[in-house]
């Protein structure tokens, strides 16, 4: 039987003893971090979420408790009651915050006993995740695990404060909805009273916030959990948590400064940075252009440089053609890298832009008197002067180039712009570079289903200047939606809203919606809209992959208590599980598995 902590109260934290404490009694609770047997001293390093306090057992000072004390080992839990002296210069540990202090034991109770844990209590533990996962409730006793669940506590307070000083209001949206088509697959719930009907998990709470706005509301927020059935990777969990926003009577530009106020608020509030602002704005077109992707990193060069008006009529069949078949060819001056990298270096490069479906990469090397390639030899020396001056080429630099369709020359040369980063080092986690990327296209064409489909969703407005074009050349026409992105990773992104009753009529009718399957999928919400609309847009932000920054993790799973693993299922729980024939039978479903 473990021993009662009744009388005992705890009095502090481990890490909030300090040298003003010196001569005071204490009591500490926590778990035992490491524990040295010097013989006839018991040194018991004792951890809590704060942090980690030395206790000192003396068999010259109470031999009874000397020999309980022996009997403590790695993760028991115990408490103290104890003085707290300075240590002998010789002994202050400056490596933590408690360093210049210990505590005397005068008072002890074994609250409970612990077996060896199968995870290591350390920082940036390189224990397999399966196992870090599948004992969770051990692994987030790690110091780095419990600061970013803290920072993760100190984000979402401080975005509390922040929209509430703002004149938003926290409004909560229903768990519990109607499936309808937002781009993934729904989780499902099936209702009991409701026999063969569904409910379905939300993606985000998009339409209940809109009809908040229809509702007069006018700002709203909400730390709001959302739920998509979608392949998995580092930065995406089937639950997921954002922090939401509406607001109405406002266009693009109120959003950003609103949003990115709160931004400039976190980081400094959290880490102590001060961020600038205005972030950059930059349209799609500018950013696909320049990075290759419509989320850059822009911490780095390396930017794309358009080569195709000065190839489309070269010797070289690959880079002429691209160009007469509607594409381009575009490189990157890898700076330096010409005289850093090994053939096999380059040749490495070379099948790692074939991931990303381009059918090879031709490159030049630029050395004082020659140029090291096997392309040179098709183009004559205006052309050559012409694609080297384009690309400000010096002796020691590296050119790639891609030929193909324009989506295929900005991923691959966009990726291989990342990869060239990772090889020389260039990403600092500790500099954060955000940018708005604005202007996305309305539409993209879905070539497989021969139709065009919202880029963002079905209620994005499209810019007025485009309207013209909706008709005509939808592909053209731009929409008034934003994403914020730090670091080369979206981290939250909104639009303004269709909120004219025809103009989201025309919009169904491009998405190839009948008036009857708009009104079957989204009734709800276009009834709403016959009662007054006011102009509204809001963001998401995703709080997982911002805290994720914030913390330098590389996947979301280092910032939520209890994640998924890559096959969206829980190692810890062993969920999804199968349920009792009796349970399935209310539900009125069959199953074959």
């Amino acid at each position: 039987m473990g021993e009662s902590i009744y009388g005992l109260q705890r009095t502090h934290r481990c890490a909030e003893i300090d040298i003003s404490h010196v001569g005071q009694t204490v009591t500490v609770m926590g778990w035992t971090h490491k524990r040295r047997d010097l013989g006839g001293v018991i040194f018991v390093d004792l951890r809590d979420r704060t942090g980690i306090l030395q206790v000192v057992f003396n068999t010259q000072v109470d031999s009874e408790l000397f020999k309980k004390a022996e009997l403590i080992r790695s993760e028991y839990v115990i408490a103290v009651v104890g003085e707290v002296v300075k240590r002998a210069p010789e002994t202050v540990n400056p490596k933590i915050p408690t360093g210049e202090i210990e505590v005397t034991v005068k008072e002890l109770r074994i609250l409970s006993k612990a077996e060896t844990p199968p995870v290591y209590i350390e920082e940036d533990s390189d224990v397999n995740e399966s196992v870090r996962l599948k004992y969770r409730y051990i692994d987030l006793r790690r110091p780095d695990m419990q600061r970013s669940l803290m920072l993760r506590h100190r984000i979402a307070k401080i975005a509390r404060d922040y929209y509430d000083d703002n004149g938003f209001l926290e409004i909560e949206t229903p768990m519990l909805t109607k499936s309808t088509p937002e781009g993934a697959r729904d989780y499902l719930v099936p209702s009991r009273v409701h026999p063969g009907k569904f409910f379905a998990l939300p993606q985000s709470p998009q339409l209940f916030k809109q009809l908040l706005m229809v509702s007069g509301f006018d700002r709203y927020f909400q730390i709001v959990k959302c739920f998509r059935d979608e392949d998995l990777r580092a930065d995406r969990q089937p639950e997921f948590t954002q922090i939401d926003i509406e607001m109405s009577f406002v266009n693009v530009e109120d959003v950003l400064t609103v949003n990115e106020g709160f931004v400039k608020k976190a980081f400094k509030e959290a880490l102590g940075i001060e961020l600038e602002t205005p972030f950059i704005r930059m349209p799609y077109k500018e950013a696909m252009d320049r990075f290759g992707s419509d989320k850059p990193d822009i911490r780095f060069g390396l930017e794309l440089v358009n080569i195709s008006d000065l190839v489309e009529n070269c010797g070289f069949k690959v880079f002429a053609d691209a160009v007469k078949n509607g594409g381009s060819v575009r490189a990157i001056n890898a700076k330096g890298c010409g005289a850093k990298f090994s053939r096999r270096d380059i040749d490495s490069l070379v099948e790692f832009v074939k991931i990303y479906k381009a059918k090879g990469m031709a490159w030049i090397v630029v050395e004082e008197n020659e140029l090291k390639s096997a392309i040179t030899k098709f183009f004559n020396e205006d052309e050559v002067k012409a694609i080297l001056d384009r690309m400000e080429a010096e002796p020691g630099d590296l050119i790639c180039f891609i030929a193909d369709k324009n989506e295929v020359v900005y991923d691959a040369l966009g990726q291989l712009r990342l990869e060239l980063a990772r090889r020389l080092d260039l990403l600092n986690k500790n500099e954060f570079k955000f940018l708005w990327v604005t202007e996305f296209p309305l539409l993209e064409y879905d070539e497989e289903d021969k139709r065009w489909v919202a880029k963002h969703h079905p209620f994005t407005s499209p810019m007025e200047e485009d309207f013209e074009y909706l008709d005509t050349d939808p592909g053209r026409v731009r929409a008034k939606a934003y994403d914020i992105v730090l670091n080369g990773v979206e981290i939250g992104g909104g639009s303004i809203r269709i909120h004219m009753q025809d103009l989201q009529a025309k919009m169904f009718g491009l998405l190839g919606f009948t008036e009857e399957q708009a009104w079957d999928r989204f009734g709800f919400l276009l009834e709403a809209f016959k009662y007054g609309t006011p102009p509204h847009g809001g963001l998401a932000f995703g709080l997982d992959r911002l805290v994720m920054l914030m913390a330098g993790k590389n996947s979301i799973r280092d910032v939520i208590a209890f994640p998924k693993v890559q096959n969206a299922s829980c190692p810890m729980t062993n969920a999804p599980d199968f349920v009792e024939t009796k349970q399935l039978k209310e539900l009125h479903i069959k199953t074959d598995a």
